[in-house]
Formats: C-alpha cells, structure tokens, sequence
C-alpha cells in the first residue's frame, strides 16, 4: 500500500521565472489560436464537437482510431453505457478505468485512441474508456449515472475482458470530477472501494467556483472565467440548480466526507483556472487518511499534458503513468 505523506508545495513553482521558455511559447501559441476561433459560447456544443471531429477544432482535435480499441456496453438492466475497450494483447497488469474531459458538455471515449493505446501498450494494462452522455442534452446527473452503470459493469466483467479485477480510475477535468464522483457512489452506494488508486487531472471538484477560478478573467487558455461558468450551466441548468446545489455533497466531491478512499495522483498546472481545486482537494483528501500526491507543473494550462512534446507534459505524463503501474502493483 502506498503510504500517506505529507504535501509540501514549493512558492517557487508558482513564480514566472519557473515557467520554461517553450511552456510561455506554447501558452501565448494557444492564445492566439483560440483567439481566432469562435468559443463555445457563440457557436455551441453541437459544431464544436463536428469541428473537432473534422480536425479544425483547435488544439483538441480528435485522434485517429487504434488497432487495439474496439467498443463494449456496459449495461445494468436499465441502463446502456458504450465502452471504449484497449487491451494491448498478453497478461494484463491490470487495468485503467478512463473518463474523458471536456467539461461534461464535448469529448468522447474515442477521442484519445492514440493516448490512451499507447499507455495500455507502455504499462501492459488494459484501459476502458466510458462514453457517458454529454450534457446540455443530458445534464446531471446523467454523465455520473453513466459512470457508475460502466464502473459496476466493469468490475463485473473484468476477469473476461482483462483477465484481472485490480483497477486504476482516472480522467482530466471533467473526468477528474466524474472520477471522484465514481469512486463515493461505489463506496457509499455499493459499500465498494475496488480502486488501487485514482489519477485525477486538473478536475473541478467544487463547482460553486473556488478563487483561482472565480478571479481568472477572460484570458482564454482552453479555459477562462466565462467559459467554465458557461460548461457549469449546460451541466447543471440554472432553471434546475441554484447557487446552493452547487455544493451538494453528490455534486461537489470536495464537500463529501473523504474518509476510507484509495491514493490519488493531483495533477495541476499553474496556469489553470481551477488550480485552486486540486491544491485544496488533494490536502482534503489526505487529511481524510488517504495517500495523497499534488503534481504541480509551472505555467501549465487546461490539458498541457496533451501537447506530447511539451516538456512539463513529458514530465506529468511520465509521473502519472508511473502512479498508475506503482498503485496495480501495490493491489
């Protein structure tokens, strides 16, 4: 088992001096970009999912698909979940349980193919991806009944798929968030904590707006102040929500009682709007009893482990990968 630690966090990481040159170049290459592009807010969901699908959605483009991958459904008797499957060939280590990003509101379970084969492939472990409705269609709590009908469903089928039931669960951003969900519904709903760990990437687990986010502006580096006001309204309608149910403990992690949970690996970059969620959810997860690591990356943005030759991304990507090997062999 990995053991608790205490988390140190260095001021220095925070300075503009620690950003790399190639990291400030990437941030303002972003910038730009995204300045010559529509948001979402003025085109929608609907066309920035084609245009991603077309390859002229921006940084985020949709990757081609792998050899390896092939479709299930998870299923509960009521409920249907399409699940992107990733099994490298031979005996499998374990397993990795993957929930995309994109704010609950764009991604897919195909959208990270290369990605997601080529850490199947480094690690020797499967990976199931979940394809969970997508809000404004579908809000709350949709995406997380998804989820946890494909984590329930896996842990049932993962002897015949993977050949092993010892289980990583993780996912940037909103995954981040619906990871979290995921692991307190199967303890509190299912009296089960099946996870040797949870690799959580710049998730948002206070969605009543901590001071990072609140305070960002409108400084568009994948995300900013109005955007991710705008994912958390196609989430969790106004009409339907109001400012209380955003600290609902069902909905906001971060107010759960975290007691009993597995290890976790906080990924944060210190560009990102929603830094504030991981510097406090990380700490509130240890003080809980639970291991718990912060990764903090100078200059990083939303999803800067994505740009592959990004050097922080290197590093992150490595360090999460080493997690997730470390937390199957611990189980």
């Amino acid at each position: 088992m990995i053991a608790p630690s205490p988390i140190q966090i260095d001021p220095a990481l925070f300075g503009e001096d620690a950003i790399a040159p190639q990291t400030a170049a990437l941030n303002d290459a972003v910038e730009k970009m995204l300045s010559e592009l529509p948001t979402i807010m003025e085109v929608g969901p609907e066309k920035v999912r084609a245009r991603r699908r077309e390859g002229t959605g921006g940084p985020l483009d949709v990757q081609p698909a792998h050899e390896i991958a092939r479709w299930e459904t998870a299923s509960d008797g009521e409920r249907e979940v399409p699940v992107r499957i990733f099994h490298p060939g031979g005996d499998l280590k374990g397993f990795y349980l993957h929930i995309h990003g994109g704010g609950w509101t764009l991604g897919s379970a195909d959208a990270q193919d290369q990605t997601l084969a080529a850490l199947a492939q480094k690690l020797s472990i499967g990976i199931a991806s979940v394809e969970y409705r997508l809000a404004p269609e579908h809000p709350w709590p949709a995406p997380a009944d998804d989820c946890e009908t494909a984590a329930l469903w896996l842990m049932r089928e993962a002897e015949n798929l993977f050949g092993t039931k010892k289980v990583v669960i993780g996912g940037e951003s909103a995954g981040g968030h619906l990871s979290a969900v995921t692991i307190l519904r199967l303890r509190d709903r299912h009296g089960m904590m099946p996870f040797a760990g949870a690799n959580l990437i710049y998730g948002n687990y206070d969605l009543s707006a901590l001071p990072s986010m609140r305070n960002w502006g409108e400084r568009n580096l994948i995300l900013n102040t109005p955007i991710v006001y705008y994912f958390r309204d196609q989430f969790l309608p106004p009409d339907r929500f109001s400012e209380a149910d955003y600290r609902d403990p069902e909905i906001s992690p971060m107010y759960k009682d975290l007691n009993g949970l597995c290890p976790a690996l906080f990924t944060i970059g210190t560009m990102d709007p929603l830094l504030d969620d991981s510097l406090i959810m990380s700490a509130k997860w240890l003080a809980a009893g639970n291991p718990s690591e912060l990764a903090i990356y100078p200059g990083g943005i939303h999803v800067f482990d994505m740009f592959p030759d990004l050097g922080i991304a290197k590093e992150a990507n490595a360090r999460m990968a080493e997690f997730i090997s470390d937390a199957l062999a611990a189980a």
